[in-house]
Order: C-alpha cells, then structure tokens, then sequence
C-alpha cells in the first residue's frame, strides 16, 4: 500500500547525501555529527530496502551546497494525480526545490507550487485516502496549507490542519500505516483528530521511531527499537529494520529520505 492512497507505490525518488551533511539543521547537537561515509551506507541499504519493497528507484546526486538535501520528501507531495512542489520554510533549503518541477513532470500531467508567503515541507503532510493531514508547524504555514488545500481539492482531495506540539514535522510524530493502523507518538495522543484510527502508541523512550513508513507490504523502522517493532509486528505488519543513526543527528527519519509514487 501507498501513504494512504490505496495503491501501490512503483516508483521512489532519492536523493544521494553530500559530504555537507554534516552540516545539516540540527535540533539535537548533543548527538554529534554525522559521519559521511556511515551516512552513504546507511542511505545505500536504504535505497536497497525500497527496492525490496517492488520500487523502481531514481537516486538523485548529492548537492553539496544544500546539506540538507537528501530529505527529499520535503520539497514535493505526490499522489496519484498530482504532485506539488513545496516552499521549504528554512533560508538554507530554499534553494532544493530547484529542478525539481521538471523531475516531476516526467511522471505527472499536473505539477503545482506552493507559492510564497507559504511555507510547506512535505515531513509536515500525511495522507490517508483522499484526506490530507497538514501539520501547522515552524516549518509549514497557514499560507501554505491554504494553498496546498486549494490545489488538492481542485484534485478531489480534503486537507485537514493540524495544530502542532513541540515536534520538527508532523510526520516526526505520526505515521499512518495503511488499513487504518496510525502510529503516534505522545504528543498527539490527545489530538482529537487521530482518535478514530487503530492506534499504536510510540513508548516515550522511542520516540524517534514514531517516523515509520508503509511501503506496499512492508515497514520500514529504524533499527535500535524494540518496542516500537514488537507493536508493528504484533499489528500483523512486515517490518524491514534499517540503522538510521547519520540522519537522526541532523532531525532526519525515514519517510524524509524519498519520494514515493
């Protein structure tokens, strides 16, 4: 299964790291640098386990003077029938959207923007179905969930806002695994919108594995989180364990690292 549009992915777009990722935005210094060549192996299994997944993959070079740039799933949203180009809220990263219209357009018919004032990264937007959730976050504006509300509703789809706690993007928090099954983190468990969903609740010792991803039959989780993998197993879902300790200390998770369409 997709994120949330009941088909399944194909394709996946990735992008490689750059020596500079040592220099990517960092909420957690505390947890040191990443290592360059730990990262490329880490990215290598990575890429490997999309292919396992039944992906067709596009590794895209590294753009050394975007560290950042690897999180490729914040600079565009992609469903079915329409993918939208982001607006990265931080200076550094505003320039990783280059290119990348044209990168969509050989896949879709209609590629949109998200158009300044708005910010939007696509860690803040979870699909499920024809519903969009849109985290309000430091990342993502109430300018550009407008604009990406009109834009997909021009598509057939809804978009919800979503109030955001304390967290990077709302998919640092949440990740919907398909067949009704959400995976939460704490600082959700109250949101109001998530209480009809199949909840697994992330023990707060784990919280980094809350950035899970559904890909067609499996789940990608990072390695090093026993309860967090038990709850997915027990859910009756197929876990694939990828180390994902480089990205962590520059507030990177799974679903950041492609595009999948």
């Amino acid at each position: 299964m997709g994120d949330g549009n009941g088909a399944m992915f194909t394709k996946a777009i990735a992008r490689r790291p750059g020596r500079s990722v040592a220099e990517g935005i960092t909420a957690h210094p505390e947890l040191g640098r990443p290592d360059y060549e730990t990262a490329l192996r880490q990215h290598d299994a990575y890429v490997a386990a999309l292919g396992r997944c039944g992906l067709s993959v596009e590794v895209l070079p590294a753009l050394e003077e975007f560290p950042d740039s690897c999180f490729v799933e914040d600079v565009a949203v992609c469903a079915p029938d329409l993918a939208v180009v982001t607006a990265p809220a931080a200076s550094s990263r505003a320039g990783e959207t280059g290119g990348v219209a044209e990168l969509l357009a050989r896949h879709y018919a209609r590629v949109e923007r998200i158009e300044a004032p708005g910010t939007l990264e696509g860690g803040d937007v979870m699909m499920v179905g024809k519903i969009f959730y849109v985290g309000l976050s430091a990342r993502t504006n109430r300018a550009g969930f407008s604009r990406f509300a009109a834009l997909f509703e021009s598509a057939g789809y809804g978009a919800i806002a979503v109030p955001m706690p304390p967290t990077l993007h709302l998919k640092t928090g949440l990740s919907y695994l398909e067949d009704g099954w959400l995976l939460v983190d704490a600082g959700f468990a109250a949101h109001e919108e998530f209480r009809d969903f199949n909840r697994i609740m992330v023990d707060p010792a784990e919280r980094y594995a809350a950035n899970c991803v559904r890909v067609n039959e499996h789940v990608l989780v990072p390695a090093g989180y026993p309860k967090t993998l038990a709850a997915i197993r027990a859910a009756g879902l197929d876990p694939i364990e990828l180390e994902m300790s480089e990205f962590r200390k520059i507030d990177g998770g799974l679903s950041c690292l492609s595009l999948r369409f």
